[in-house]
Order: C-alpha cells, then sequence, then structure tokens
C-alpha cells in the first residue's frame, strides 16, 4: 500500500465520519487531501522511504477566521488528534516528521503562505521568477479527496498555472546553461585533461535538462532526488531518463568522451524540436544559446524580458 493509498483508505475509514457527525456545519468547507512534503506525497515512496515521517494520516484544509472560526479550528484539531493510532499495520508519528507538520488542519492561506511564502492568490511576478520550482512542486503534488466548496482546489489551479511569461525567463536560462555546460565546455574541459571538470559539465548539462524538459511540459520538477523518477510520467520522459543517467554514470575516458558529447547534441536537437513545436524559438540551428535569447526575446512583459537571462536560475 502507498502513502496515498494509506492516507485514502485512513481518510475515508475515520475522516469522513468525524466531519459528518462532528462537523456537519462546516462539511461543506472542509477540504481533505495528501499533499505537502515527502515521497508519499508524489506515488514516490517504498519500502526504504518508510524508515522516517512515514504515518497514517491526512491533510484537513479549512479557510480563514472569517469563516472558519479559532474554536472551530481548535476543535477539528482535537478530533483529528483523537483519530486511532494504528492503521493498517502503520502508527501515527508521536513526534512532529523533520520539516515539521505533515498532516492534521491547516488554515489554507498559511499552508500555502509556508509552502510559496505567500497566498496563492497573491502570487507576483517576482515569486513567479524565483521560487525554486521544487517549492512549487510540493505546493500541488498529492491528490485532493474532498473539496466541496473548491477552495483547495482553486490554490492549486492557480499555481499550477505558471504565467508565460515567467515560464519563457525560466526556460531560457536553462537552455543558455544547457548550451555552456553540454555544448561547449564538456569538450574543452577534456581537451584540457580535466575529466573531474567535464563531469561537473555533464551533470550541470543534465540538471538544467531536466528542468528544461518539465518547463517545456509545463509541470514542476521536484526536489532532485526525485527527478528521475518524476521524468518517467513526462511524454518521452522515460527514453531521455536512460540518456540522462548514461550521461552521469559513465566516465569521460576517450573511448566514451566523443559518444557522451555526441549524446548531448542529440538531446539538445530534441529540446529544439520542442521549443519549435510550441513556438517559444524563432532561431533556425542546432546551438542553444542562440535559441536561449530567442526564448527571452518572445517574453511580452518588457521588464521580464530585459532581466538578465539567467536571473531564474542558480
Amino acid at each position: 500500500m502507498t502513502g496515498l493509498e494509506l492516507a485514502r483508505a485512513y481518510w475515508e475509514t475515520y475522516g469522513v465520519p468525524m466531519i459528518r457527525e462532528q462537523f456537519p456545519d462546516y462539511e461543506e468547507i472542509i477540504a481533505a487531501a495528501m499533499t505537502g512534503s515527502g515521497s508519499e506525497c508524489y506515488g514516490f515512496d517504498d519500502e526504504v522511504s518508510r524508515d522516517h515521517d512515514f504515518e497514517p494520516g491526512f491533510c484537513l484544509f479549512i479557510p480563514g477566521e472569517e469563516i472558519a472560526d479559532r474554536r472551530t479550528a481548535f476543535l477539528l484539531e482535537r478530533a483529528y488528534a483523537k483519530l486511532p493510532a494504528e492503521f493498517e499495520g502503520f502508527r501515527r508519528l508521536k513526534l512532529q516528521p523533520v520539516g515539521g507538520q505533515r498532516h492534521g488542519v491547516f488554515r489554507l492561506d498559511e499552508y500555502f503562505t509556508a509552502k510559496i511564502g505567500c497566498p496563492a492568490d497573491q502570487m507576483t511576478m517576482e515569486r513567479w521568477l524565483r521560487l525554486p520550482e521544487y517549492a512549487l512542486a510540493e505546493a500541488v503534488n498529492g491528490e485532493v479527496f474532498r473539496d466541496p466548496a473548491g477552495l483547495l482546489t482553486d490554490c492549486r489551479n492557480i499555481l499550477k498555472n505558471m504565467p508565460e511569461d515567467a515560464r519563457r525567463k525560466r526556460l531560457a536560462g536553462r537552455l543558455l546553461l544547457m548550451s555552456q555546460s553540454g555544448q561547449y565546455n564538456y569538450q574543452r574541459c577534456l581537451k584540457h585533461g580535466e575529466t573531474g571538470a567535464a563531469q561537473l559539465a555533464a551533470g550541470e548539462f543534465v540538471k538544467n535538462t531536466l528542468s528544461a524538459f518539465f518547463l517545456l511540459n509545463r509541470a514542476y520538477m521536484p526536489y532532485y532526488k526525485w527527478s528521475f523518477r518524476a521524468l518517467k510520467a513526462l511524454p518521452g520522459g522515460e527514453d531521455l531518463g536512460r540518456s540522462l543517467e548514461w550521461l552521469l554514470t559513465t566516465e569521460n575516458g576517450p573511448d566514451l568522451a566523443e559518444d557522451k558529447y555526441f549524446c548531448m547534441e542529440g538531446i539538445a536537437s530534441q529540446m529544439i524540436d520542442l521549443l519549435q513545436e510550441q513556438g517559444l524559438t524563432e532561431a533556425v540551428c542546432g546551438d542553444l544559446e542562440k535559441h536561449a535569447y530567442s526564448v527571452n526575446d518572445g517574453i511580452k512583459d518588457g521588464e521580464v524580458r530585459n532581466l538578465h537571462v539567467l536571473y531564474c536560475v542558480e
């Protein structure tokens, strides 16, 4: 049983009757979900990942105090705390997990402020440009079990739809770094005899390719340790993942160096095809740097367009 399956079963067994019997006046505004931190919220958990911060539980979301006052929130928290401590062979945690509360009762605005720095409906262009992609992924992952008023779903939908100018700015930076690391610096490092630096260049190429591919698929790349797992769910992601893993895990000696370079060029060509299919570039060449600037030139907001092309990337 996965963490998402466990959460849904725990919700249906204990959460649904708790809300119906103890909070009937609020039944139409309380949302339930499994979302946030942890591999289980992505559906990536396994036996290894259950060695910490894994428990039967779910998240309850309520609106602000003007609708659900403090006493209601307190009573809801107390009712949640009294739910059975063991379910399907798993026990509730006695201590807060690493990173703080993951399950229980949350006010919508406070929850999203903790994840992205503000309520979902107060996202500014600056936040869209600067927030790490893994933070956005964590804010919209998992599964919503119940949301009769649609308040949680509305917040998630806002965050799932990155403004096109922000997507272009992020993508332009990733493409430029792909060009620098894979199409240019990888071979130069090898010519200098610096195989370690060459592997760092390959790693930079892989990291930025991953991010660019997620952006091209209008998805957010999760925290790095889950990025390859999440990649498999995207169209063409499984094949791309095999190539990227090969680049990371093979040596840079004379027998493979040329093959690795041409692998990077092949990936660059695939990315250019995707850019052209989406009408994101007007460049006609195999140089990702030129495509990066073409993507940036297509940004409509002049202030965003004139920011440094690497403004959004580390």
